[in-house]
């Protein structure tokens, strides 16, 4: 069966690139953390599946993508079922907004891990079925903060630009098995992530951007897709998606 996995799928970009790639894959595993009521409220607003296609399959997963054992249990349930991973989307990622030096080793500890030891952990776990298959694809979402730095984001910033790291380097690392490794730094997106700021915030933030506004989740979702179909020479990539803005 033709599969995926999106983490932190319950919403945000994961939910629309749920909403999405389900027309394109036999088999969905949405995970993401004590959400299964998101999840499932989710999968009934996909409206009809394209005339002749078979409908596709969902697992539902919910546990925290920051626990190894976790992670391993739920990716060797998905392959017992379908005998494949086609495509991994690393979606999942919390903020942290404050002043470096309020920060607490709690509060560092907890971006780090949900942000970038997440992607370790799902990597691990998919890439030895991948290289044995010599097949698959793997997108990870990233932020034009990993690229810059971002004031009062200092974590955020640190887990983005560690993931845009793991990105090139795997992919050095892959390419001989056939399996494409790209990132996709996104600017501003119209999600809960970005519920903090005021209309008067996101108005300014939108006057900073050369497109004039905030992409949409859908838009996002557009952009994995699109990478997800593109020949596995093209790997290695970050790949700033901000409406011109960094």
């Amino acid at each position: 069966m033709k599969t995926c996995i999106i983490t932190g799928a319950s919403r945000g970009i994961g939910a629309a690139a749920a909403r999405l790639l389900y027309r394109e894959y036999e088999y969905l595993a949405l995970i993401s953390r004590n959400k299964n009521r998101e999840l499932e409220n989710l999968t009934l607003d996909w409206g009809n599946v394209p005339a002749g296609q078979p409908p596709c399959e969902l697992g539902l997963f919910s546990g925290d993508v920051s626990d190894f054992a976790f992670v391993r249990d739920t990716v060797a349930e998905v392959i017992a079922h379908t005998g494949q991973i086609d495509l991994l989307v690393n979606n999942a990622g919390i903020s942290h907004v404050g002043l470096f030096t309020d920060m607490t080793p709690e509060d560092w500890a907890r971006v780090m891990n949900i942000n970038l030891t997440s992607v370790y952990n799902t990597c691990h776990a998919v890439v030895p079925h991948m290289v044995h298959e010599k097949s698959g694809r793997i997108i990870n979402i990233s932020s034009v903060w990993g690229l810059t730095g971002a004031s009062c984001e200092v974590a955020y910033s640190a887990s983005k630009g560690g993931m845009n790291a793991l990105t090139q380097a795997l992919a050095k690392e892959l390419a001989p098995s056939g399996i494409a490794v790209n990132a996709i730094a996104f600017g501003a997106v119209d999600t809960e992530m970005n519920g903090h700021l005021s209309p008067e915030e996101k108005n300014a933030l939108c006057d900073e951007i050369p497109a004039g506004r905030m992409a949409t989740p859908e838009e996002a979702a557009e952009c994995i897709l699109k990478v997800s179909q593109m020949p596995v020479y093209m790997t290695g990539n970050i790949l700033k998606t901000d409406g011109g803005w960094i």
